[in-house]
């Protein structure tokens, strides 16, 4: 006679980590809007779940700042103005810029490699799109990510990747991917790349600056209309 069997029971730290993944996902792509209300019986009935693991994941999201707790309010899905978004491409600027220099010092040539076959991966799909959309996956799909955590400065990379990444992510899908930007980005990505390659940190830096600048003025131009009202 056979023994009945029973599904593994998951862990509750594994159950926070898979919710904090789905929520910060969904928070990025728009699926739960900026500036809606967070109802934990609500989120916890859709993703058939317990409270204390959903409090632990939205913790977790109010760390990087995707979520944000007010007295007499709740958590709310962070939401910014226009002059908070801009000044997190300011930030970017300078510390990207550092972080570029850094990789052309220390990245080694294997994860060099791995980026520039990440870049020809990209091209392949702009061109796809007949050069609209410059949509990066999240992680190492994402160029920006792959230098930051190549030049292995911990302390930059929690900065970078743990506090400004989602919420420019955010910002980036919810504005759309279209963008008359797409082919020069991608250029602009891969000369960063050869210098990199080429361990000129000073040009490295220089290229990511001017990359993020033209970005932040980009997204300052799509602003206006908004604005502008």
């Amino acid at each position: 006679m056979t023994k009945a069997t029973t599904a593994p029971i998951e862990p509750s730290a594994t159950i926070a980590d898979r919710i904090f993944d789905q929520l910060r996902q969904a928070i990025v792509e728009g699926s739960i809007p900026a500036g809606s209300k967070i109802s934990e019986p609500v989120l916890a009935a859709r993703y058939g779940i317990s409270r204390g693991p959903l409090r632990e994941a939205l913790r977790r999201l109010e760390s990087i700042k995707l979520v944000e707790r007010r007295a007499n309010v709740g958590a709310r899905v962070i939401q910014l103005n226009s002059d908070q978004l801009l000044e997190i491409y300011d930030v970017r600027e300078a510390l990207e810029g550092m972080a570029a220099r850094i990789a052309a010092e220390r990245m080694p040539d294997e994860a060099i490699d791995e980026i520039k076959r990440l870049l020809a991966q990209h091209r392949g799909e702009i061109a796809r799109d007949d050069w609209q959309t410059y949509f990066q996956e999240e992680g190492d799909l994402d160029f920006h990510f792959r230098i930051v955590q190549g030049g292995g400065n911990q302390r930059l990379f929690d900065i970078l990747c743990n506090d400004l990444y989602h919420l420019a992510r955010m910002y980036r899908c919810q504005f759309g991917m279209r963008s008359e930007r797409a082919r020069d980005a991608l250029k602009e990505h891969e000369l960063i790349v050869d210098a990199i390659a080429a361990r000129d940190g000073e040009l490295a830096e220089w290229l990511m600056r001017r990359h993020i600048r033209a970005s932040r003025e980009a997204i300052a131009r799509r602003l206006v209309p908004q604005t502008g009202r």
